[in-house]
């Protein structure tokens, strides 16, 4: 196995594996990088690059103009594993958001305190804090260092932030100009049922754990044709990614809302959009009384 491949492209490789095996693909199977693709929830580019290093290793081959073919049997697959480098920044991103949920980071901070406080280079710095801000969880101060966006306290924004999709999301479902994105729909599904179907989802990154989540509530919206209404999911998300980082590691919960999702899409594929609508309403309001219930055992 080639020094440089990224931890990327390696996790990517047991992904790919782990679909060959539950999809029990017989030797000369063609993996085609757009399925996988979608079914994944990535590029092309970096599902090439866990083809190319499952290549190397033998599993696959590579056919010119043609693409790639399994070459050894799906049971015997079951046994390897592709080791994964630790990667330092994605560390210190997911320990700067547990910590700063946990209370023990101050809303402000500078970048010398972070570094000091995490031992951190300043090239792994400089890409956690850079993927932090891409992903709306930090912002740069008028004058010095960073600050966290202000979404806490988490408890009462996340009763309210359900609360409110609870009056907006199934509503949007019933109405005149909605207008369902089958093609869309059809990938996201595929993206749902690879999580539904991993056998360890604590492998797969919190990051595209959420986005999965994010995507299917932010496609529903632009489907009403309304901007407010996208505008107002997308609001929500980004308060999300703080407020929920860490709910991820919970398997049965993230199956479960997973096939709560799947069952949604379903309905919108049917046309049955009254009962998109309440499996819609069920499964927000599943979420507020999870919330409300830590809330009240908190207070007790």
């Amino acid at each position: 196995m080639e020094q440089r491949s990224t931890a990327t492209s390696r996790r990517l490789a047991n992904q790919i594996l782990d679909l060959i095996c539950e999809a029990r693909f017989e030797p000369g199977h063609h993996l085609r990088e757009q399925q996988l693709a979608d079914t994944i929830g990535v590029s092309r580019t970096p599902v090439r690059a866990g083809l190319n290093l499952l290549t190397g290793l033998g599993i696959l081959e590579a056919r010119r103009n043609q693409g790639f073919f399994l070459v050894k049997p799906y049971d015997e697959l079951q046994r390897i594993k592709i080791d994964v480098p630790s990667s330092t920044d994605q560390e210190l991103y997911e320990q700067l958001v547990k910590d700063r949920i946990a209370g023990i980071l101050p809303e402000s901070l500078t970048q010398t305190d972070i570094a000091q406080r995490y031992d951190a280079d300043r090239g792994v710095l400089s890409r956690a804090l850079l993927r932090l801000a891409e992903d709306g969880l930090i912002a740069r101060n008028q004058g010095h260092g960073w600050r966290f966006q202000p979404t806490l306290n988490t408890d009462v924004a996340l009763r309210n932030g359900y609360g409110f999709r609870l009056m907006i999301e199934p509503a949007n479902l019933l109405t005149p100009g909605f207008k369902a994105d089958k093609r869309a729909l059809k990938r996201l599904r595929l993206q749902h049922l690879f999580l539904i179907s991993h056998p360890d989802i604590t492998q797969v990154e919190s990051r595209q754990i959420f986005e999965t989540d994010a995507s299917f509530h932010e496609l529903l919206a632009e489907c009403s044709g309304n901007f407010f209404v996208l505008q107002a999911i997308q609001q929500q998300n980004r308060l999300r990614r703080l407020l929920e980082f860490g709910s991820y590691t919970n398997r049965q919960r993230v199956r479960e809302w997973c096939e709560e999702h799947v069952s949604i899409m379903d309905a919108i594929r049917d046309g049955e959009m009254p009962q998109a609508a309440e499996k819609m309403r069920h499964h927000l309001q599943s979420a507020y009384d999870m919330v409300a219930d830590k809330v009240s055992k908190k207070n007790t």
